[in-house]
């Protein structure tokens, strides 16, 4: 494994971070605990997950993942080996949920958060705490542009937000905090707010990207490198798209884009197109596409850990050894061919 800084901190975390989104609907908790101890054997010590997992949303599922993972604290004692990062849902109205009711982040809001989640997590702290998407109409979730809304009832929250974390950070509660799907006007007005009145510093940006969704390099990749705000991708793969199973159709019935057809986000025809010329190019180099997709995000510079997540021990297994591949500066620029004739058909 491969291991870098938690930016600007002192704390290790592994290039890989262990996804758990799947935990608690399609898969159950014994296979969670299996990827867990894989994991750990292969030297991941950073998990991430989320109060609102398992995902699809579910009133019947929200907080299984976390409980699964607490419950494997409590079995194994490795809670203080683990680098933790969860998640504190955004209002219902940007993506529908039934945790609460609340139209935009507040004290009462996130406390309930917080320690639900410590509950069900069996542990004191949280390492990394995010703010699961924002509280105010802004192009994320798969929008492309930005469309303003003169009557938007949001008022600028971002000082009293971080007041807020700053204040469980003080009692121990979380380490450091993050965003997640989110845009550069907010990263910067978070890292302004941060610097002009003292309070606690964005760490990371947890948002979709993979090589049919680099948007992220539009604005937010040069914020990474200047200001030293990591991204931790999700959705390398696409929600699978990016693997050999779907253009071979081989072990797809269970697959995630099978079963929940509602995630339409990669099956748009250029990202079809798109997917093909990406997996031509790495039969090509005698790689699998999950391993040239994932191995592409691996060396972006911008990027501070890759979450991964898998349904079966042979997906992990080939995920995590993605580490071990070094794409050349030629395999490189084919890719970005492609890129450069379908550029973000999944954005």
């Amino acid at each position: 494994m491969k291991y870098t800084k938690l930016p600007k901190t002192d704390v290790e975390i592994s290039k890989i971070c262990l996804g758990t989104m799947t935990w608690g609907k399609q898969n159950t908790e014994a296979e969670g605990h299996e990827q867990m101890d894989h994991a750990v054997d292969q030297g991941i010590n950073f998990f991430d997950t989320a109060e609102l997992y398992a995902i699809p949303i579910e009133k019947e599922t929200q907080g299984t993942t976390e409980t699964i993972i607490g419950n494997w604290f409590k079995k194994t004692g490795k809670r203080d080996e683990i680098v933790l990062a969860s998640k504190v849902a955004g209002p219902s109205n940007r993506n529908r949920h039934s945790i609460r009711d609340d139209e935009r982040f507040n004290k009462k809001m996130i406390d309930d958060a917080l320690h639900n989640s410590l509950k069900r997590l069996q542990t004191d702290y949280i390492d990394l705490y995010q703010l699961h998407w924002p509280d105010r109409n802004s192009n994320f979730f798969g929008k492309r542009d930005y469309t303003h809304i003169t009557d938007d009832a949001w008022e600028d929250n971002i000082n009293e937000i971080l007041q807020i974390l700053e204040g469980y950070i003080k009692e121990g509660k979380i380490r450091y905090i993050g965003l997640s799907n989110d845009v550069p006007w907010s990263t910067m007005r978070y890292l302004e707010e941060s610097k002009y009145f003292d309070l606690p510093r964005i760490r990371t940006v947890q948002n979709p990207y993979n090589l049919l969704n680099r948007t992220y390099e539009i604005g937010l990749a040069e914020i990474s490198m200047k200001e030293e705000v990591g991204l931790l991708p999700y959705s390398p793969l696409a929600f699978g798209r990016l693997t050999d199973k779907y253009i071979d159709k081989k072990g797809i019935e269970n697959a995630r884009l099978t079963l929940f057809p509602q995630f339409a986000r990669y099956n748009g025809e250029n990202a079809l197109k798109a997917t093909k010329m990406y997996y031509d190019l790495a039969k090509e180099n005698g790689l699998s596409l999950a391993t040239l997709a994932l191995a592409f995000i691996n060396q972006q510079p911008f990027v501070s850990s890759n979450i991964i997540g898998a349904t079966s021990m042979e997906q992990l297994k080939e995920n995590i050894d993605s580490i071990n591949v070094e794409l050349s500066p030629e395999l490189l620029m084919e890719i970005n061919k492609i890129h450069e004739l379908i550029p973000n058909p999944a954005p």
